[in-house]
């Protein structure tokens, strides 16, 4: 498997959550909703912040 696992903080509530680098459905967070990452073909668009890279490939 070629990608990245991201921990992102939401912007919205603060939650983290780890997001596979090359989501291919979107992602949102589990406790407000907020879109956290959308497909685009190849990596994702993650849309709050990086705080680390949980697993590098």
């Amino acid at each position: 498997m070629a990608g990245d696992f991201h921990r992102v903080a939401c912007g919205d509530c603060e939650n983290e959550q780890v997001v596979f680098g090359k989501a291919s459905a979107t992602v949102s967070c589990a406790v407000c909703g907020t879109t956290l990452a959308t497909p685009t073909g190849g990596e994702a668009e993650l849309h709050g912040e990086i705080v680390e890279t949980v697993e590098a490939r």
